[in-house]
């Protein structure tokens, strides 16, 4: 694992790119968003998906991927037709620490073993991930870094982060201590906004 240090605040360009194409040529790497490290890759990167559910032992449906894009235009993208309702609720919380579960499109379905027909979307609070999204050719499908050992247990230190997955991930982007607290999870699938997980962010 190569570990990159990236100022939260103000990430160097040059730095996110050489990341970004990495990414691009299928590599995966674990970062901080607005909430807890996370694990991911390209979304179109099929054999990268596969390989964070062996790293973090879990299934694919167990591992509960979210795209993480840059704004709602993209979100409409990979999404069946967002409801009106939905996209004021979207518009009004993002970007945030905000995962809003959405009913996927077929060209999303096709990246996954089980047809994914529902997939959680983010658009995170950061200059880190705003960067690096100038330059990858698709959104990242990524997944909170942590450990089920009887506890939910999220990794927050970098220096914990690189000793556990050294040998298993290709990069960590370091942008200092990460958060412990998840995003809240909206389920936007049924004909009512359901509210699923009350994470960090706060909701009315």
């Amino acid at each position: 694992m190569q570990r990159i240090f990236i100022h939260d605040k103000n990430p160097n360009k040059r730095d996110i790119k050489e990341v970004a194409d990495r990414i691009n040529k299928g590599e995966i790497v674990i970062f901080p968003t607005d909430t807890v490290y996370a694990l991911g890759c390209l979304m179109t990167n099929k054999p990268g998906i596969e390989r964070i559910c062996r790293i973090l032992d879990k299934k694919e449906k167990q591992a509960k991927m979210s795209l993480i894009c840059p704004n709602i235009s993209v979100i409409s993208q990979y999404t069946e037709q967002i409801d009106n309702n939905i996209f004021k609720t979207m518009k009004r919380y993002l970007p945030g620490p905000y995962t809003f579960i959405l009913k996927s499109n077929k060209y999303v379905q096709k990246f996954f073993k089980n047809n994914k027909e529902e997939i959680g979307v983010r658009i995170p609070k950061s200059e880190i991930l705003d960067a690096l999204q100038e330059f990858l050719e698709a959104p990242l499908i990524s997944t909170s870094l942590n450990t089920h050992n009887g506890v939910q247990n999220y990794f927050t230190d970098p220096d914990e982060i690189e000793n556990v997955f050294q040998h298993t991930v290709d990069m960590l982007l370091d942008g200092g201590n990460g958060d412990n607290a998840e995003s809240t999870v909206l389920d936007c699938t049924g004909e009512e906004i359901e509210l699923i997980r009350e994470g960090k962010g706060q909701v009315d």
